[in-house]
């Protein structure tokens, strides 16, 4: 009984967060009791391991936050990919302990995102870097991690590799992430850094094929990625104005395509969109790598209306599932939009789901799936994010009907015995 009694009085404790620059255990212990006060809406899970051996900690939070719910698009954010950038680390913690006090306290705009939404945060894909970092604003040790690797150019890429997705060769945070990637259908994300103040969006590499346009590497999507990364920088304090961090370039609206910034290969962004159908942006969120802790709170102020508007707009375009001839779902099926030719078509996952980011506007859709008749349907998708939902449609497949070796009417015999005779003499 006083066990049972334990676990009712702890069920919704909000955990006090304070502006401080948190290391790894304290960073774990503060998650491990977020996630045992609020079982209902939380989740703690590791992805994997880095190569010092620390757990790579996931927080999940939502309505279903233990699984994925048919119908409920799955979010994430990961910050300190380079050890030694380390306010977006802090942001996901107070993102955290906002979500979670906006839901215990009923705050509409929480209990909409947390019911509408699974998300994720990492807070630190590189704890072993940040245990090495310095203060330095600029070029300080501990980007890299344990082995002294980049984890930001050190996933397969799409246009320097050929395709080529191994995880063959690839550092352990990598492999985690990789191996994340392959157990939830992520459909938008965001990749906290440090040293700018930006927000970059997909190509940032290039083979100088069609992709390659004006100076920038753009991808078939690029008119949702030009939206994604406005709605930060417009609703930042003053991303979007686009003033340079010491003597880098001005940002006009606070955006950049990452190849015309500077081609970068092997991107854990670009490895999002190819292989995972997942729209990632790049956000730089402060001039100062490591900038002193005092400056945490104005930090948090100028980042949280961006960090929650761009969490709504994973409900952009169109979802659903196929389904096949029989009305069940339909895994690993194409769904493709016409206009849009992506390097790997988008599939539906296991469960028959599809999710396309799309801005307001008419589209065709090309469905295909082995021994089905090919699907093509047109219809208006709406604006989604102020309702929290995007579009939901569901495509019905019918099967092909096996055709018959040759028709068995008396008609046809008789048509066959009149030629017959007709070639004779």
């Amino acid at each position: 009984m006083s066990r049972l009694f334990l676990i009712i009085v702890t069920v919704g404790v909000v955990v006090t967060l304070d502006f401080r620059y948190h290391g790894n255990k304290e960073m774990e212990h503060y998650l491990l009791r977020v996630n045992a006060s609020n079982p209902d809406i939380a989740h703690l899970y590791s992805i994997g391991r880095s190569v010092a051996g620390q757990e790579l900690w996931v927080l999940a939070l939502g309505q279903s936050s233990r699984r994925h719910t048919v119908g409920i698009p799955e979010f994430k954010y990961v910050a300190n990919m380079h050890g030694n950038e380390v306010v977006g680390r802090e942001l996901l913690l107070h993102l955290t302990d906002d979500l979670v006090r906006g839901y215990r306290g009923n705050k509409t705009w929480s209990v909409r995102i947390l019911n509408s939404t699974r998300v994720h945060f990492l807070p630190t894909m590189n704890p072993d870097g940040f245990d090495q970092a310095d203060t330095s604003c600029y070029l300080g040790q501990g980007r890299f991690n344990r082995n002294g690797v980049d984890l930001n150019r050190n996933f397969p890429d799409a246009f320097a590799e050929r395709r080529n997705s191994e995880e063959a060769g690839r550092e352990a945070e990598v492999r985690a992430v990789m191996g994340w990637l392959r157990t939830e259908t992520f459909v938008l994300s965001a990749n906290l850094h440090g040293g700018a103040l930006v927000a970059s969006y997909a190509y940032d590499n290039s083979d100088g094929g069609g992709e390659l346009v004006g100076g920038a590497s753009l991808t078939p999507d690029d008119d949702v990625f030009v939206h994604l990364a406005k709605v930060y920088s417009h609703n930042h304090a003053n991303m979007r104005q686009g003033e340079p961090c010491g003597d880098q370039p001005p940002f006009r609206d606070g955006i950049t395509n990452g190849y015309r910034w500077y081609p970068l290969a092997g991107g854990m962004q670009d490895y999002n969109y190819v292989w995972a159908q997942c729209l990632e942006v790049t956000l730089e969120v402060s001039c100062c790598k490591f900038p002193p802790a005092d400056r945490l709170p104005v930090l948090w102020t100028d980042n949280r209306k961006s960090l929650l508007a761009f969490m709504r707009q994973i409900h952009l375009g169109v979802k659903g599932r196929v389904l096949d001839g029989s009305g069940a779902a339909a895994p690993n099926a194409a769904v493709e939009v016409t206009g849009r030719h992506n390097i790997r078509p988008f599939k539906t996952d296991k469960r028959g789901e599809y999710y396309r980011l799309l801005l307001p506007g008419n589209y065709t859709f090309t469905v295909t799936f082995p021994g089905h008749e090919i699907l093509t349907e047109s219809f208006w998708v709406p604006y989604g994010p102020d309702g929290y939902s995007a579009l939901t449609h569901d495509f019905l497949l019918r099967r092909i009907e096996p055709s018959s070796a040759r028709p068995s009417s008396p008609g046809w015999a008789l048509g066959l015995t009149l030629a017959l005779l007709g070639t004779v003499g």
